[in-house]
This record gives structure tokens, sequence and C-alpha cells, in this order.
């Protein structure tokens, strides 16, 4: 399967499991197994380099079981084949997520303008909040 122009897994490295699935199947509902869960062992595999497998870790960490396996279930359709499809695809997309390395950040500095709208607007806002604060006037008739 590939994932990235540079990264290819093949198919050997996945397992699936097939379960019962929710919603809509029509008569078949009760009976045919249409819920696919791809089964990944991130840790174990070859393919992956240890940054590689590192960075996945670290970005789908909450996706991750104990001993490093990911898993992603689909049960959007009504066949098996389909929901094979989807949680493939499902699987290959947040394994491409988690490989992009994010630009790093450059540090910039306000403008002299946008530091004079700031007080501007602080000045403003402490003369509304200390207007509240003032007792009214005695009314006098």
């Amino acid at each position: 399967m590939r994932i990235t122009d540079d990264l290819e897994i093949p198919d050997t490295e996945f397992t699936f499991e097939t379960a019962r699935s929710g919603g809509p199947g029509g008569q078949n509902v009760n009976k045919v197994e249409t819920r696919v869960t791809v089964v990944f062992d991130l840790l174990a595999s070859p393919s992956l380099t240890d940054d590689q497998k590192a960075r996945i870790a670290e970005r789908l960490g909450t996706r991750l079981t104990r001993a490093g396996v990911l898993r992603v279930g689909s049960q959007k359709h009504r066949t098996q084949a389909a929901n094979r499809e989807a949680a493939l695809l499902r699987l290959a997309e947040l394994i491409a997520a988690a490989l992009v390395v994010d630009a790093p950040r450059v540090k910039t500095r306000p403008s002299r303008a946008a530091r004079e709208r700031r007080l501007v607007d602080k000045r403003r806002r402490a003369e509304t909040k200390s207007v509240r604060t003032r007792r009214p006037e005695p009314h006098h008739d």
C-alpha cells in the first residue's frame, strides 16, 4: 500500500479482523460480518525507519495499543470489501499525516503600528471599565 511518494508498506504487514456491523444492512445485518478492522504492528514493521516509527507513535499515540499496534476500523459500507478498502485508506491517511514534518516556527515581532493599536485599544477598554465602577451622581429634583 502506497503511503507517500517514497514510502510503501506491503500488504503482508496488515492483518484484518471482521465483526458484525451496526447500522443498515437489510436482511444481512445479523449474520454477515461486514465491519473490518485493519491491524498494523507499527513497532515490528520492517518498512519504516526508527525515526518514522517514533514520529507515528508520537502523533498517533492515542490510537496505539500498549504493544505498539495501530488499529483502524470501518463499518460505513454494507460490504466487507468496501469496508476493508475504507479502513486501509484511512490508515494510509493517518500514517501519511503523522509523517508530515512541520516547518519550524520563525519568530516575528509585532510592527510599531500593531503595538500602537494594541495600546490604544487597551486605553479605550480601561476607560470603559473605569466608567462602570464610578458611583452615579446623586439625582436632585
